[in-house]
């Protein structure tokens, strides 16, 4: 039976801990109003940009010139391209290990394939840069800090890449907000732009100038935009993550609180009785 120092000593380390999931909570949810307000603000601009993309597409659909467009080119999956968007930090639950996992098996389901990896978070990259797999690059430190500038350099390296045939298509993986208790891994396809013969939306579109040219434009700028969203919606679902997970991880402490207060309770009273035991019978054996 543990002493009354150890169960103190232990007792005195749950609440350190707890004032620590304490803490992170605090500063999770204070940071996640703002990157959900972005998150919801960028989603209208995002759909919208897709719409009129899709709209331009169909108009151009009849157009030989659109073949000549390096990013809708159509080719054999020989090399395909995934970006892995991670966390920096751990202490947010399944959040990292849901995406590496999805990432594992989109590359199980490519076995005939060469899948190169784009990792983004120190997470990602430290679980896959010990294992046998290809990296394209990496970036780190930017989890919750990544906005316009990084997107655009991430998006013109997949441009990059993609216009000199040196990937045949480019995915994206990463952890979709969808509200505070509830976080979805995502895999987008965001190169080659497929080509649709439908309608993007009801809405008729007058273009001045020729469908063709206005696709080489707006595509590497809707590369860039679909980076942007996943870069913003993984930092919103991070920190809802983390919330979550250290509001659990308080409750949990406060519950190992009360358990090992009451079994050092017992275990005082049980010394105290021992020691009354001593007393009575050291008292009857001098009678």
């Amino acid at each position: 039976m543990p002493s009354l120092i150890d169960i103190r000593r232990r007792i005195r380390s749950v609440k350190n801990t707890q004032q620590i999931t304490k803490a992170m909570k605090m500063v999770s949810t204070a940071r996640l109003r703002r990157a959900q307000e972005r998150v919801i603000n960028s989603r209208p601009y995002a759909r919208m940009a897709e719409e009129i993309l899709q709209s331009v597409t169909s108009a151009a659909a009849g157009d030989e010139r659109i073949r000549e467009l390096p990013l809708m080119a159509q080719r054999e999956e020989k090399t395909v391209q995934l970006i892995l968007v991670t966390a920096d930090r751990g202490l947010a639950g399944a959040f990292n290990a849901n995406l590496i996992k999805a990432a594992q098996q989109f590359m199980a389901e490519r076995q005939g394939q060469s899948v190169q990896l784009e990792l983004i978070g120190r997470k990602g990259r430290d679980f896959f840069v010990r294992r046998p797999v290809n990296i394209s690059g990496e970036l780190t430190g930017i989890s919750q800090s990544a906005g316009l500038r990084e997107a655009k350099a991430l998006a013109e390296k997949m441009v990059r890449r993609f216009s000199a045939a040196e990937t045949d298509s480019v995915f994206i993986l990463y952890n979709e907000f969808k509200s505070v208790l509830s976080q979805t891994v995502r895999l987008k396809r965001i190169l080659p732009f497929a080509i649709t013969s439908e309608a993007g939306s009801s809405r008729e579109y007058i273009f001045e100038q020729p469908a063709a040219g206005m696709l080489r434009t707006m595509l590497p700028g809707y590369v860039e935009l679909q980076i942007l969203e996943a870069f913003l919606e993984s930092a919103a679902a991070e920190l809802a993550a983390r919330m979550t997970a250290m509001e659990a991880a308080t409750t949990n402490a406060n519950d190992v609180i009360n358990k090992l207060t009451l079994y050092m309770n017992g275990v005082r009273q049980a010394s105290i009785t021992r020691e009354i035991i001593e007393v009575v019978s050291g008292a009857s054996a001098l009678e």
